[in-house]
């Protein structure tokens, strides 16, 4: 039996183990050490575990997840979801969906500081859904706006899913971090546009709010003409070239946040600008950057008393659960890398591609295609973990006309794209499946349907970023 006929035997042993309940990360390990076993021997299984476990989970590069982690933890506890929720009610509160598109104002905001789709999906179903209902927004509307809201999460930095795709391809994560915020508020945008046309549609969907929305807290009388005074300031620094490219992004949005922001937004953004800037302008590595962000969100929770010590406690313990579950799926993912890599199978499969002459973009679009199929039945996570060894030696033998880096970075924002979309689209849907535990009233049909007009502009936004590269690529180049 080929090589390549053994790593087929090997995914389809795998599938029926899931199928079969067992969880994902020890499917991956049973079946990568028992090909591992077949293929070399049993004795060099045991050595491999023996050396790769610790050499994995001793690496200092990984201690960057637990850290993002427990600052989406703390930043879920804090209340900073209410506070960003009110804000963006109050910008958005007289449009027709306003209400909606607040939800995805505040879900993009919070993504900023949090990296978690899953957390905040819950976050924002237990912070959203009463202000929804209150607004008379249609039940599947609503609850399937804080499930597209919630993919928010993974593709604006920083981004846990994005950090272990650049740890599994060995790529630079603060790249990466720059590649996905313009997708990221592109995905904002467009999901904003899809509750516009829907609400067009359909006026019934959200009918014009009936109540006035909170108001804005008190901005200081000093905060306009300073903001005022930092965005000249960014222009002129900028256009003389004795800013920096960060230093200009940097002041010219903090200048915007005084002159227009609810004051009250600004610890958020604040937290956001320290983490995601200092990691783009080389203050602090990405490791560094994720133990400031969890410094300041519990130092600004403690300070805002929206922290106490059992909220410290059960995000501390939050923490170790899911970097223990992330930490078990990516030694299983190893494994079965080791596997396929003994199959010779991704190589095999890249001289099968490159002799059928296919071209480059046909090629990524069948890989997209496959992406959706699995992320319907396969957690994101694993789904990512298990595809890479075999997908990234193809994706990097194509001709794009880029150099290796730009395409291995573009393609990642590409898998986090189409991860968004498994998160919400039917069947499966984590996303959907979370917020109707939250809201048992609302029927999961209703959910799928009203997520749909979403999914449908994450199709246009992957098709978008598919044919044109240079959208991911652009703040790369311009801070590299």
């Amino acid at each position: 039996m080929s090589g390549f006929s053994i790593a087929l035997l090997g995914f389809g042993a795998m599938l029926v183990l899931i199928a079969a309940r067992m969880p994902i990360a020890l499917a991956m390990l049973v079946v990568g050490a028992g090909g591992y076993a077949w293929l070399s021997s049993p004795h060099a299984l045991i050595y491999y575990l023996q050396t790769n476990a610790y050499s994995q989970f001793a690496s200092y590069t990984l201690s960057v997840i637990p850290l993002f982690v427990l600052m989406g933890a703390l930043a879920e506890r804090s209340g900073i979801a209410a506070t960003l929720l009110r804000a963006a009610e109050h910008s958005f509160g007289r449009l027709k969906g306003g209400m909606p598109m607040a939800v995805i104002a505040a879900c993009a905001g919070f993504g900023a500081i949090c990296g978690s789709s899953v957390a905040t999906t819950a976050t924002f179903g237990r912070a959203a859904l009463p202000e929804l209902r209150r607004a008379k927004v249609d039940p599947g509307l609503g609850t399937g706006t804080i499930a597209a809201g919630g993919t928010l999460g993974i593709l604006i930095p920083p981004s846990v899913i994005l950090v272990i795709y650049a740890i599994t391809a060995e790529q630079n994560i603060a790249k990466l971090f720059q590649a996905a915020l313009i997708p990221g508020l592109l995905a904002a945008a467009l999901y904003i546009v899809a509750i516009a046309v829907a609400v067009r549609r359909n006026p019934d969907l959200a009918p014009p709010i009936e109540f006035t929305p909170p108001a804005a807290t008190p901005r200081p009388a000093w905060a306009r003409p300073i903001g005022a005074v930092l965005l000249l300031l960014a222009v002129a620094g900028w256009l003389s070239g004795h800013l920096g490219a960060v230093g200009g992004v940097l002041t010219a949005i903090l200048g915007l946040l005084l002159i227009l922001a609810d004051f009250s937004v600004i610890p958020a953004a604040g937290i956001a600008v320290i983490v995601v800037g200092g990691i783009y302008g080389q203050v602090f590595t990405p490791t560094e950057g994720a133990a400031v962000g969890a410094a300041v969100m519990l130092a600004v929770g403690v300070a805002q008393r929206t922290l106490d010590l059992e909220d410290i406690k059960q995000s501390f313990l939050q923490t170790a659960e899911t970097t223990g579950m992330i930490f078990l799926i990516l030694l299983g993912a190893e494994v079965f890398g080791a596997f396929l890599a003994l199959t010779q199978m991704p190589a095999t499969l890249a001289t099968m591609i490159g002799e059928a002459s296919l071209p480059p973009y046909a090629v990524i679009c069948g890989m997209m295609l496959a992406y959706i199929i699995l992320g319907a039945v396969m957690d994101e996570l694993a789904m990512i973990l298990l595809t890479l060894p075999v997908f990234m030696p193809v994706v990097l033998t194509l001709d794009f006309g880029m150099p290796t880096e730009d395409v291995a970075i573009w393609f990642g924002i590409l898998v986090l794209v189409v991860v968004g979309i498994g998160l919400t689209a039917p069947p499966i849907g984590l996303n959907v499946f979370i917020i109707n535990k939250i809201a048992r009233d609302v029927p999961i049909v209703s959910t799928y349907r009203g997520v749909l007009p979403f999914v449908i502009a994450d199709f246009v936004r992957l098709a978008t970023l598919v044919a044109f590269p240079a959208i991911s690529l652009w703040l790369v180049h311009l801070l590299g």
